[in-house]
């Protein structure tokens, strides 16, 4: 089991079954899945942009990424129906786990001038996407061997009704939220 894990169901439960007063641990919101995606506009131009976005996807989660082929043709970005666009992992379980173990205690305080993650990037829904600017922030990713920055969203899907608990869920966790001024 990882320590993230066990820090939720040892610290986490507890503490919000206090703070909310659910009766029932099953009530307790949990962390369903993990999706990292990097969109890929550059590969309409640069065919091995794909392959470079997928090994650094692939070292950085532990999992081969799925790829997103664009629904319908548009010509003002000269694209067309089929082109890979995307590439995206879902991460559960074990993997899951450990990306955010990884991504908090390692990945974000290493971004430069780094404050905290925005608390207001939930969706209604109790889910919480965070974007980054560069992959170089995973200490997986070795500088030399990159072709370009690419940024990615990691979107952190929870059982929770609504932000406000979801948001204490990650809070407890040990997500490092920016304190408003």
């Amino acid at each position: 089991m990882n320590r993230l894990q066990e820090r939720y169901q040892k610290e986490v439960v507890p503490a919000l079954q206090k703070a909310f007063n659910y009766r029932n641990v099953m009530q307790v919101p949990r962390i369903q899945k993990v999706v990292v995606n990097i969109g890929l506009g550059e590969a309409i131009a640069n065919p091995k942009a794909v392959e470079a976005a997928v090994a650094d996807l692939t070292t950085i989660t532990g999992q081969k990424p799925v790829l997103n082929k664009a629904r319908k043709s548009i010509s003002n970005f000269k694209l067309r129906a089929g082109v890979t666009i995307g590439a995206k992992v879902t991460l559960r379980g074990y993997r899951m786990w450990a990306f955010l173990d990884r991504l908090m205690n390692i990945a974000l305080p290493r971004v430069r001038d780094f404050r905290g993650v925005s608390p207001d990037s939930f969706d209604g829904r109790g889910n919480y996407t965070l974007g980054l600017r560069d992959q170089l922030i995973f200490p997986e990713i070795e500088y030399d061997k990159i072709d370009k920055l690419r940024g990615m969203e990691i979107t952190i899907v929870t059982t929770a009704g609504n932000d406000e608990h979801a948001r204490e869920m990650l809070r407890f966790l040990g997500m490092p939220f920016r304190k408003e001024a």
